[in-house]
């Protein structure tokens, strides 16, 4: 009996193909892990997407928002920093605590309108706020956290600002 093998160079070559396969399409992904959906998180980044592009606001806008008494602003970076400074009037649940319970706890109705900014909204690269890559920023996947926590009256601070700025005012609770 004569028996039938696939050569190494070819398996190779074979198995590349289906791996790069996977990685250009995140849909064909897949994981053991039931608790784990990538598939599902590259879904809700494409549908937030524009979304999130309409949600960008100036900071006049930001302040004109945050001056509304049904309006929050959420600091989503850890306990630590937000205590070093922070905007004034936001409160803080750093974005590695994000569950239902605790979003629901802290914001209240879904309905409710949020403000977010980031370290990256701010040019000085310096305390309270250093600089993210720009690809890591925290708003981004905090927009995308809240939206897809069923939060999505979500607005984004877009401007780049001095951290010297009159307009906003910085708070430590240390």
């Amino acid at each position: 009996m004569m028996k039938s093998t696939l050569s190494p160079v070819l398996a190779f070559i074979f198995v590349t193909g289906i791996l790069a396969s996977c990685a250009a399409d995140p849909q064909t992904r897949q994981t053991t892990n039931p608790n784990i959906d990538y598939p599902g998180f590259a879904s809700l980044v494409s549908e937030v997407d524009d979304y999130r592009a309409r949600r960008l606001i100036d900071l006049d806008t930001f302040l004109t928002y945050a001056s509304d008494d049904d309006t929050i602003i959420l600091d989503t970076r850890s306990a630590d920093a937000f205590a070093r400074g922070h905007l004034e009037g936001a409160v803080n649940l750093p974005f590695s605590d994000f569950t239902q319970e605790k979003l629901d706890k802290a914001l209240g109705e879904k309905s409710r309108r949020i403000l977010i900014y980031c370290n990256n909204n701010f040019e000085n690269d310096a305390e309270p706020v250093p600089l993210k890559r720009v690809e890591l920023a925290l708003n981004i996947p905090t927009f995308i956290n809240l939206y897809g926590y069923g939060y999505q009256n979500i607005y984004e601070l877009e401007d780049v600002l001095s951290v010297a700025d009159q307009r906003i005012r910085f708070v430590s609770s240390l």
